[in-house]
């Protein structure tokens, strides 16, 4: 009988784990296996918050496959080290992933596969990341898409694939560390605070799928997802991001008539666009997509950019956005977007300076997303708003947040404000705001506008 290695990495799940349930259609024992790589636990994007959550979710992971007769393995170090080595120990003639995207995903991914090539041992990518692979949804041509609305109507049209039951038994080629698996993993704590972050693991994740798509929010998504007062987003970004529920789940139990779930379902299709986008222009993890807005001469004074980070600018929906990602470890999509363009535009600061602070806080947060949402931002993305688009974050409030509740909850100190003067507070009542909304306006439209005429 054949072993094979399932490396499980943004994958942590055992519903519609497409490379798991192969080897077990072809009879394989199973060597379970998960990598502490301290390249990202240590790199640019290190969260205390992710890590957290990564943790409890891998500890929920191997709870499951040891019921199931197959105990999880863990190994610290370089995976074109340790992988080939665990794989050569088992005695595997296979090793089992899903399909990464990112560009340290393919790099990774091809060092290891060198290395087991020379052990002989086969290395097998299967789907489950994503909706749709990146090579099923290009033009007529067969070059992917560049704009998300022609992206989104190729992506609906892909024949969606049968979603996967979890495996009742798995048979395993026996334990290779006699250590259990929690004293194998970091112990972190969060920067958020821990009664606000959601629950790790496969079990939790389905709960909140099972509440999203039995509840009437997913009907009114279409008119309450960008409301920053009311409950109204699935709020299951980072059981995505760490593959505790599949996508593909996550469509078929969404889907169906009325403009809330087509909506929803629209949301998914942008979050396969921003992985195909990266996986086709892998340049664009760390540059601008239109070279021409490389030039824009962003600002660098650590003042603006603290008071950013602190939520202490004098805009209350800027600041009650920054306040609920350090305290919660998310935010609202909306508020994600007025922050981000507050950032870039207001205080001409690079875009990359926010990504990396919103990587350092968010749970769910995925790179090519990530990523994907400050280049929308910041207008240097591929399919992203004009760099004449402006949010005004007091208007931006007033429309989105009516009463101030959003506001109210996450800067106490103007609770006693009704309604919507809250989000223009008379002076004295709150900090002095640290730019004028007309004058960043017209200085941002001078900058972006020499930008774009450099030859």
């Amino acid at each position: 009988m054949t072993t094979s290695v399932v490396w499980f990495r943004r994958d942590l799940r055992l519903h519609d784990h497409v490379g798991l349930t192969a080897a077990l259609a072809d009879g394989d024992r199973i060597a379970p296996l998960f990598v502490i790589d301290e390249r990202l636990q240590e790199g640019r994007f290190r969260s205390a918050n992710r890590l957290w959550f990564m943790r409890g979710s891998v500890s929920a992971l191997a709870t499951a496959l040891e019921i199931r007769g197959a105990p999880l393995s863990v190994v610290r170090g370089d995976p074109a080290k340790v992988v080939p080595d665990f794989a050569a120990a088992v005695g595997a003639a296979r090793l089992v992933v899903s399909r990464d995207y990112t560009p340290y995903g393919r790099w990774r991914d091809a060092r290891v596969a060198a290395a087991l090539d020379r052990g002989g041992i086969t290395w097998a990518t299967f789907p489950g990341l994503l909706v749709h692979e990146p090579e099923a949804v290009t033009t007529a041509e067969g070059r992917p898409f560049r704009v998300f609305g022609p992206f989104r109507r190729a992506w609906l049209e892909q024949i969606q694939r049968d979603v996967l039951a979890a495996p009742d038994a798995i048979g395993s080629s026996g334990r290779v560390d006699g250590r259990r698996v929690e004293d194998l993993l970091e112990r972190v704590t969060p920067s958020a605070d821990l009664a606000l972050l959601p629950v790790p693991g496969e079990d939790a994740a389905r709960e909140r799928l099972a509440r999203w798509t039995g509840s009437p929010a997913l009907g009114r998504y279409a008119t309450d997802r960008d409301r920053l007062d009311l409950d109204g987003t699935s709020r299951l970004g980072q059981d995505l991001r760490w593959g505790l529920l599949s996508p593909a789940e996550v469509v078929a139990r969404s889907a169906g008539p009325g403009e809330g779930r087509q909506r929803f379902l629209g949301e998914l299709a942008w979050r396969d666009f921003y992985a195909h986008l990266m996986w086709h222009e892998p340049r664009a993890a760390r540059a601008s997509w239109r070279p021409a807005l490389e030039q824009v001469a962003w600002e660098r004074d650590p003042r603006v950019i603290d008071a950013w980070y602190s939520g202490r600018t004098g805009f209350p929906v800027v600041d009650a956005a920054m306040r609920q990602l350090t305290r919660s470890g998310w935010m609202h999509n909306r508020a994600r977007m007025i922050t981000a363009s507050f950032l870039t535009k207001h205080l001409g600061v690079d875009w990359r300076v926010g990504e990396q602070y919103f990587m350092k806080h968010l749970v769910d947060g995925d790179p090519a997303s990530n990523n994907g949402g400050w280049q929308w931002a910041a207008s240097t993305g591929t399919d992203a708003q004009p760099w004449f688009r402006i949010f005004n974050p007091t208007l931006q409030a007033v429309r989105h947040d009516p009463d101030g509740a959003y506001v109210r909850r996450w800067l106490p100190e103007l609770a006693g404000l009704a309604g919507v003067a809250i989000h223009t507070p008379p002076p004295g009542a709150y900090i002095t705001p640290i730019v004028d909304h007309r004058e960043a306006r017209a200085r941002a439209l001078a900058v972006y506008r020499d930008a774009t005429r450099t030859p």
